[in-house]
């Protein structure tokens, strides 16, 4: 579904100016592929309720300009979002990252439906939704990145991930205000980084939380 021109035409400065802030190199094309994402989402959360953020310009701050945010910090050619919901952060980043092979794992067969219909409307043949528990999924190959966006507790989010990561991969988890009491909790054996984000156009504190196996 592409979005009505009008609203298009209202969004894309706002996405264009938070795209340019974050010194991202996008194509129009780009741009309003992830404004048809939006209007996707719009359609479907009249009946799904996939997010509670319904105004469009929010929309575009507090999910694809968030999502987008992490964009440099990849790593690899395979990458796992935990707990996607509406595809969030993963399908932002496979629209600007074309290059690069998504995965989006969900354990709710709703939201799976709208992954899929969001994958194939925006011909994003390099992303796939999979409807999974964490705990259950057994990947083919282990991944290089694995996203966390309000997934859980850091210790949760390592525990279920390491087993699907590769030994020099890492984990990119997305939180609001520094988790001090988070990170306290992790095992010594998981090597933490962290790092303030800066998402343009929003005043809320970000930070990215990076895990790795200790010693890689």
């Amino acid at each position: 579904m592409t979005m009505p021109k009008e609203q298009c035409d209202a969004l894309q400065p706002l996405l264009h100016q938070g795209v340019t802030a974050l010194s991202l190199s996008l194509s129009l094309e780009q741009e309003h592929s992830l404004l048809d994402y939006l209007s996707l989402i719009q359609q479907w959360n009249k009946i799904h309720n996939l997010t509670a953020i319904r105004d469009p310009k929010e929309m575009v701050i507090k999910h694809l300009l968030d999502s987008l945010s992490i964009g440099a910090l990849l790593q690899g050619e395979r990458i796992l979002d935990i707990g996607s919901g509406a595809g969030l952060p993963g399908i932002p980043l496979a629209i600007a990252y074309p290059e690069k092979h998504f995965d989006l794992l969900d354990s709710s067969s709703k939201r799976i439906t709208f992954l899929n219909h969001a994958v194939a409307s925006l011909g994003l043949k390099q992303v796939k939704a999979i409807n999974s528990r964490i705990e259950a999924y057994q990947p083919p190959v282990q991944y290089d990145t694995i996203l966390a966006r309000a997934f859980g507790t850091l210790a949760m989010i390592w525990q279920n991930s390491a087993p699907l990561l590769k030994r020099s991969g890492q984990v990119i988890a997305m939180k609001g205000v520094f988790p001090q009491e988070e990170i306290a909790e992790l095992s010594p054996e998981v090597d933490v980084s962290s790092q303030s984000l800066s998402v343009p156009l929003l005043d809320s504190e970000r930070h990215i939380i990076r895990l790795r196996h200790k010693g890689e």
